[in-house]
């Protein structure tokens, strides 16, 4: 929205010495001593924390562009506290024996190539699954090589532009941000890159995500990869970016799967399709359907619901293969699910069952840990056993017999965990495997960790990514 009493409402001046010292994401509440989602008010300068009253962004400026300039000194504040602690790290590891990418802290290893995103009010959602994507190589280095936008008129002709709040819907690019961010990510030049251009966006052509209450982490991803698709179908920087597509020799035409019209990276990596059967139980019909698919969503089945941990002795450990079979396993539609029968001519009892007609190169598998009861949405706390390396998925197959010995095997490459009660509350971290190593990311705070951790997670996504053929042989 735009402000029409901006200009009379922004009194202090662009680098006063009214703010509080140090960097903004340190400032704290002036209420509750809190440094959760720092704010500063343009008229008075005080700080206070949590989210705003209101949906609704500012993105117009005074005359004098007062509101920018107030950004650009707060990011210049924040940018020279992350200078100097990058120069404290790089001042230890020229005193330090240790490879030159990383740092021995009491006595765990900590890689600073790595970088957080940082929080900007309860993000962590978005967060998790940014650097999640970040890990599937394929799908980020097509980002990363796309070229950059340019502005083709004025002044500022054949310049990079880098998009700020204050600029217009027309320079609104999702898929720009989103190539920045992930450009900035493993970098190694910053502790910590703030992704609030990218949210913006989010804001702007996203409804649902607008404001600061916690989202679900699966939805976000759900909604971030369709408008991705929908945005490359057009042309990027003069270039369609279809071709662009094309003349990547690793997407081939086989591996594509169209989703709402013509196919891009996103559906060439992540899209699958099942087959849907459908008998009627009375005259013995069978019905046939295609659908495409971005990921899977597999339920938990009932038995294994009170089981909340990997220890717990009442009773076998639910496993992602538990979930899988499922999903797959022939059911009786119930009386709310009636098929329409096209030779009974009415709503019959039906049996329903899934197979997999083609699986995609990044198999993207969400739990579905949240459910409705009468009044709430309650969180299924179960933990599901999963395997880092070696998922088999050759049984879920329509055709097992046409696939390779190695085409079906998936080794685990991202985890989102969602740590919490409820859909509304709690915290999203994710870990991921980078060049051999696996990551927990926490915002703006990414640590080494290892494999035993990974497997005790909770997960809510998982991110599997096709074996190559000269991989080993470990099954699930």
């Amino acid at each position: 929205m735009e402000c029409p009493h901006l200009s009379s409402s922004v009194c202090i001046a662009p680098d006063s010495a009214k703010f509080p010292n140090g960097s903004p994401s340190s400032w704290c509440c002036s209420v509750c001593r809190s440094n959760k989602s720092p704010w500063v008010c343009l008229t008075c300068s005080s700080v206070h924390c949590g989210s705003y009253r209101c949906d609704d962004f500012v993105v117009n400026d005074t005359k004098m562009g007062l509101v920018q300039k107030v950004r650009e000194h707060l990011q210049n504040l924040e940018n020279s506290t992350f200078t100097a602690d990058r120069h404290r790290k790089r001042k230890l590891l020229e005193n330090s024996s240790l490879n030159s990418k990383l740092l021995k802290v009491n006595g765990s290893t900590t890689a600073i190539c790595a970088t957080g995103l940082r929080n900007l009010g309860n993000t962590c959602f978005m967060n998790a699954i940014l650097q999640s994507l970040s890990n599937i190589e394929q799908f980020c280095c097509y980002f990363k090589e796309l070229p950059a936008v340019e502005l083709r008129n004025g002044k500022t002709a054949g310049r990079r532009t880098y998009h700020t709040r204050s600029q217009g819907d027309n320079n609104v690019s999702l898929v720009e941000e989103f190539r920045k961010t992930l450009c900035a990510l493993w970098q190694g030049s910053q502790t910590a890159f703030s992704p609030e251009s990218l949210f913006y966006v989010v804001w702007k052509i996203m409804p649902n995500f607008r404001g600061y209450q916690q989202q679900d982490a699966h939805e976000f991803m759900r909604y971030l990869l369709d408008h991705l698709h929908l945005e490359l179908q057009g042309g990027f920087n003069g270039v369609a970016r279809s071709a662009i597509l094309q003349e990547n020799s690793t997407l081939s035409a086989s591996n594509k799967c169209c989703i709402n019209g013509a196919s891009t990276v996103v559906t060439a990596i992540f899209g699958g399709i099942l087959q849907n059967e459908v008998n009627c139980l009375i005259c013995g019909t069978e019905s046939r359907k295609f659908d495409p698919f971005l990921d899977l969503s597999l339920d938990i089945p009932s038995q294994f619901r009170s089981k909340r941990s990997k220890n717990q002795e009442n009773g076998p450990v639910c496993s992602l293969r538990d979930c899988l079979r499922s999903f797959t396993d022939l059911e009786e539609l119930d009386e709310t699910e009636l098929y329409m029968c096209h030779k009974c001519k009415k709503k019959q009892k039906s049996t329903k069952k899934f197979w997999i007609q083609k699986l995609p190169k990044v198999l993207c598998l969400h739990l579905k840990r949240f459910h409705w009861t009468a009044y709430l949405r309650n969180k299924v706390d179960t933990y599901v056993e999963f395997p880092l390396r070696g998922l088999d998925m050759k049984c879920y197959l329509l055709e097992p017999e046409n696939s390779g010995p190695e085409s079906c095997l998936y080794d685990l490459a991202a985890v989102v965990v969602h740590h919490g009660s409820g859909v509304g509350s709690g915290h999203y971290t994710a870990y991921a495997v980078h060049e051999g190593r696996w990551f927990h990311f926490n915002d703006s705070t990414v640590t080494l960790t290892d494999e035993d951790t990974v497997g005790k997670a909770k997960a809510y996504i998982l991110f599997y990514v096709e074996r190559q053929a000269k991989a080993g042989s470990d099954k699930l």
